[in-house]
């Protein structure tokens, strides 16, 4: 923060504790709590008379306690721009100092799982408790609190994986992160729409949803031109580079002809961020097991 917004803060911030402080006074001194010469105000309903009678005394104090402890808590703690308060206390230092306590609690626990071999530790039970619960605050906004993933996040309990589903390559994944990426129309850019929908249709002959012949053979044909380097002779993908296989029917982006379409027309890119910055790797070892564990029940 500037020192012109930190300045600017700290007046208003001052400025209107002080302000409510006077105003309390001010108004208590212009009062009077001697019956004989009580003000009334003039209003009066149903038999109801208001006097300007001061505020109770513990009302007033409890104002005036408010204001002091509010004065206080900014001596003590940052609340006045960018002064940090007595303590030095922040939300970010206190964070780090949970952080710190819970790694010295827990890191022998997740030490000790983690000497075991992903296949074994994901058929312990307990285990995979604690999987589950770093699968939950660190994998469920994308792929689903089951695993099961959305349009564009890999389902992670079948055996269709894109970079591939032993141990080691999920470990990798998790702890690396991956990056997809499908450029429009493969490697041949001058596709026009009739060759992207010949091409729709010959990826649909796979799963038997395509009767039209003479686009498959034509679509068959683009296929060797645009695809082949990525997904091989076969359509049946090649994990080396994360390219799915087409001859499935299971689709990262949606399976039908529009969606097919739309993917071969446009292209698509996808991130599987990075999770070393944010796991150790005793954590990475228990959250692979129990990943792992979706797909090998």
């Amino acid at each position: 923060m500037t020192s012109f917004w930190s300045f600017w803060i700290s007046i208003i911030t001052l400025g209107t504790i002080f302000g409510c402080i006077w105003l309390l006074y001010a108004t208590r001194k212009s009062q009077t709590s001697d019956t004989e010469t009580e003000q009334k105000m003039g209003h009066s309903f149903d038999g109801i008379e208001e006097y300007d009678n001061p505020l109770p005394k513990w009302w007033f104090h409890m104002f005036m306690a408010t204001a002091i402890f509010g004065l206080v808590y900014l001596l003590l703690y940052p609340g006045l721009g960018n002064f940090k308060g007595y303590l030095d206390w922040s939300s970010t230092g206190h964070w780090e100092q949970e952080v710190k306590e819970a790694n010295e609690k827990y890191s022998p626990i997740f030490k000790a799982l983690a000497a075991k071999p992903v296949e074994e530790l994901a058929k312990d039970a307990e285990a995979m408790k604690i999987g589950q619960r770093l699968f939950a605050n660190n994998c469920s906004v994308c792929h689903g609190s089951t695993g099961r993933g959305a349009l564009g996040f890999p389902n992670l309990t079948d055996k269709d994986w894109l970079f591939g589903g032993d141990a080691a390559t999920i470990k990798a994944t998790i702890t690396h992160g991956r990056n997809g990426q499908m450029p429009a129309k493969g490697l041949n850019p001058a596709m026009d729409k009739s060759d992207v929908s010949d091409l729709t249709h010959y990826l649909l002959s796979f799963s038997g949803r395509s009767d039209d012949k003479a686009a498959v053979e034509k679509g068959s044909k683009m296929f060797q031109t645009a695809c082949v380097a990525c997904h091989g002779a076969d359509a049946k993908g090649n994990k080396a580079v994360g390219a799915p296989d087409l001859t499935d029917n299971v689709w990262l982006y949606g399976s039908t002809a529009s969606k097919i379409n739309q993917t071969i027309t446009f292209g698509r890119a996808g991130v599987m961020p990075a999770q070393k910055d944010m796991l150790d790797e005793d954590k990475i070892h228990v959250l692979a097991a129990y990943v792992y564990s979706l797909s090998n029940k």
